[in-house]
């Protein structure tokens, strides 16, 4: 009997777990959306800026206040030798994902970025000569098919916001290589990253949000004449992103591999749908086709990894320079499932 409301228990946590993940990861989308598109706030590193100030006071409160989380100590050199350099490419994602919804419609965008696998395999292989089973590759076929499809038959097709989320996704995959390399020794989870890696974002991105965009933010608050109900609308996608940051925490630790992977897929089905719910953007039966390929290719993708994972290596198989024999498991805020942070 005690086993039987354990297993239930655990079963209604994880499922908790996931709706509350999928909650935040579709409020900020539909949120940033909604700013650029209603709000005529068109100023993504502005956005940008906001998002991480917010996660930055969250993550002190958190941490150093509340003390929910332990802190993890960095050593002073390693904040600018290891940290910094993750702090750029973390914000130029974040600010590509932004610059791709001022632009392009959040379904097509959300199938863009499902690429993220393809493009982290092609940078690994290309950069570290590491090795991959074939199934890997195999599985990238279907998402590369369904990317095509659905970039063919778009019909609010916008080249620079698809070349944004197209960056977006060569920068997430970037940040997935580094922080094999750079962030080695330091688990890290996603609380502990933004607490070092935000703070570092905001100085990157403050200076160029001012100088490209500040005149365009000082004409929107003299024209724009709901000013204050927009800024509170602004700020509150700051912090619901970083609420995001703390439910991929929770997801993380109340799942396993295999549900995460299907539950990130199904996550964009539903941001889709609740886009085109709220925003009616027109989306033809062969751009959904090609979505749902994409997302069945990346289910596809996740499940060859997770299966691989269980199985040793073969004597003689090719091994990534600077990994160890017994790969690191990628840490939760670098893993390509997880680029839709902040």
């Amino acid at each position: 009997m005690e086993e039987s409301v354990l297993c239930q228990w655990t079963v209604f946590r994880s499922l908790l777990a996931i709706i509350q993940w999928w909650g935040f990861n579709v409020t900020v989308i539909i949120m940033n959306k909604w700013i650029f598109q209603k709000l005529d706030f068109k100023f993504p590193l502005s956005v940008s800026c906001v998002h991480f100030i917010c996660s930055s006071i969250g993550a002190y409160v958190v941490i150093k206040v509340l003390k929910l989380k332990p802190l993890i100590v960095v050593d002073p050199e390693d904040r600018w030798r290891r940290i910094f350099p993750m702090s750029f490419v973390f914000c130029i994602n974040i600010v590509l994902g932004n610059v791709s919804l001022r632009y392009i419609p959040v379904s097509f965008m959300q199938t863009i970025k499902s690429f993220t696998p393809a493009t982290t395999v092609v940078l690994q292989w290309l950069v570290w000569r590491k090795y991959f089973d074939w199934r890997i590759w195999a599985s990238l076929v279907p998402i590369v098919g369904g990317i095509l499809l659905t970039s063919v038959t778009e019909l609010s097709f916008n080249m620079f916001g698809f070349c944004a989320a197209l960056f977006g996704c060569l920068a997430t995959s970037t940040k997935t290589i580094l922080a094999e390399s750079l962030l080695h020794g330091y688990k890290f989870d996603s609380i502990n990253t933004v607490y070092y890696m935000a703070p570092f974002a905001t100085m990157i991105l403050g200076v160029p949000a001012i100088l490209l965009e500040g005149n365009g933010v000082v004409d929107w608050f003299d024209t724009h004449q709901s000013v204050w109900s927009s800024l509170v609308i602004i700020f509150s996608s700051g912090v619901v992103a970083f609420c995001l940051n703390f439910s991929i925490f929770y997801v993380i630790h109340s799942t396993t591999a295999v549900t995460f992977n299907v539950a990130g897929n199904l996550k964009v089905a539903v941001a889709v749908m609740v886009s085109w719910l709220i925003f009616r953007n027109p989306i033809s039966a062969l751009n959904a086709v090609g979505c749902g390929i994409t997302l069945l290719g990346c289910t596809f993708y996740g499940y060859v990894r997770h299966m691989l994972s269980q199985q040793p290596p073969p004597p003689g198989t090719p091994r990534t320079p600077r990994t160890p024999r017994n790969r690191m498991e990628l840490l939760p805020l670098v893993n390509d499932k997880l680029d839709d942070k902040v």
